[in-house]
């Protein structure tokens, strides 16, 4: 991909497509995405399909979409991942971060100490804290909404991104309460957003692989429709490399953007790809892939900015699964938003991830600018705080301290010193 995309230096506007050289189908479905057509499931094929001189007009048509859609903004939010357990017996087999009860690294926090973490984030320059975790067997009913109600006690400003479609299914069934009723509980406690993880590939034999199908396709849909009917809104995902093909992840796009055409309710698209060292999935199965080549996760990108295009307009890159190398690059692939700086990464590490548990806004900033983009941060919903066009936010140095050979701005030549303060 670096051969590919090179590096850029200047502020410029991608040219409109060369499409000379190319084949005719793909440039029949090219044609169409510049035009603001939909693009089928079986376009996404054909463009999944792309090599050479195809792939080249593929993701320079992404970027172009990209930029008419979003400018030269590239946005990030300052957040802190708070992962309130681990303890988790749902045996999802592409986890490496669920223990059981008598491990001894097994962690369950009470909300108090939750809120006190969220009130740490906020000292940092946090506006959003990101709250999920395992699904613990034994806590009570009103445990989320707990965790909830105590941050807002302490940080009422900050926003609460928290809980899964899956804790969501556990949370209403503990309390004895609809969906909706429920999402409504959580919402009056605080609750502003929901994150769109779970949905892995929205195939039941696909889910039947990774989850044993635990939360259905079905279930998955249900609930972020009732989620974004009471006004809470939540991101999307899909969770790509493993057992499953192109034809899965164009019908999953498709289904997202049929959900966004009915509700309007997702602020962003994530493609996560699966990382696959210290989990069962891959460890067991020997049919499982480690996770997507470069090629496939550049097509993924470049097909999702034209499948979603006027639908979902924020295309978002996972740096803890990508390295921040890898996530910039996607940039100049569709994608228009590097995500959170999340301070303490812990799910994507459990697995094998070996990209560090935080990208400090100053880090952001450097990574951005970098690739020839404004950096924008930006809230939960996406609107605009601060423009960094010409200056910097201030260096609070990462929570936890790492070494110098750790920071994840190495790959622009530039260290950022360590002044952790966990």
């Amino acid at each position: 991909m670096q051969e590919r995309f090179g590096s850029a230096t200047a502020l410029t506007a991608p040219s409109i497509p060369s499409f000379q050289g190319i084949s005719a189908p793909v440039q029949e479905v090219l044609e169409r995405a510049l035009e603001g057509r939909e693009i089928s499931q079986q376009d996404g094929l054909v463009l999944f399909g792309t090599e050479g001189a195809d792939l080249d007009a593929l993701v320079a048509t992404a970027d172009f979409i990209r930029h008419r859609l979003c400018g030269s903004n590239v946005s990030f939010v300052v957040t802190r991942n708070i992962n309130f357990t681990n303890i988790c017996y749902m045996g999802c087999r592409f986890c490496g971060f669920a223990r059981k009860t008598d491990d001894e690294d097994a962690e369950l926090l009470t909300p108090e100490e939750v809120a006190r973490r969220a009130v740490e984030a906020v000292s940092r320059g946090a506006t959003e804290v990101c709250i999920q975790g395992g699904i613990h067997p034994n806590i009570p009913g009103e445990y989320y909404r707990d965790i909830v109600s105590a941050i807002k006690a302490a940080a009422p400003n900050v926003h609460i991104h928290a809980f899964s479609p899956f804790e969501i299914k556990y949370g209403h069934r503990k309390r004895h309460m609809s969906v909706e009723d429920y999402l409504g509980e959580l919402k009056a406690s605080g609750l502003g957003t929901i994150p769109g993880t779970a949905a892995e590939i929205l195939d039941t034999e696909v889910r039947k692989r990774l989850t044993r199908n635990k939360l259905t396709a079905a279930e998955w849909v249900t609930i972020v429709k009732a989620a974004h009917k009471v006004g809470l809104r939540s991101s999307s995902t899909i969770m790509y490399g493993h057992v499953d093909s192109p034809r899965h992840w164009v019908a999953h796009i498709a289904l997202l953007r049929d959900i966004q055409k009915e509700t309007g309710g997702f602020t962003e698209f994530v493609p996560l790809p699966y990382v696959h060292y210290d989990n069962p999935l891959f460890r067991e199965s020997p049919d499982v892939r480690p996770g997507p080549s470069e090629g496939e996760t550049l097509r993924l990108y470049a097909v999702s900015r034209l499948m979603l295009a006027g639908w979902i307009n924020n295309i978002q890159v996972s740096w803890p699964k990508l390295g921040p190398e890898g996530a910039q690059h996607l940039l100049r692939a569709g994608a228009n938003d590097m995500g959170g700086t999340l301070m303490n990464e812990k799910i994507t590490t459990a697995s094998g991830g070996h990209f560090g548990q935080e990208v400090t806004p100053l880090e952001m900033v450097k990574i951005i600018r970098n690739a020839g983009r404004i950096p924008v941060e930006r809230n939960t919903v996406y609107d605009a705080l601060n423009v960094y066009d010409n200056h910097n936010p201030i260096d609070v140095g990462p929570l936890v301290p790492r070494n110098v050979s750790e920071s994840p701005i190495r790959f622009i030549g530039e260290i950022q010193k360590s002044v952790g303060n966990a």
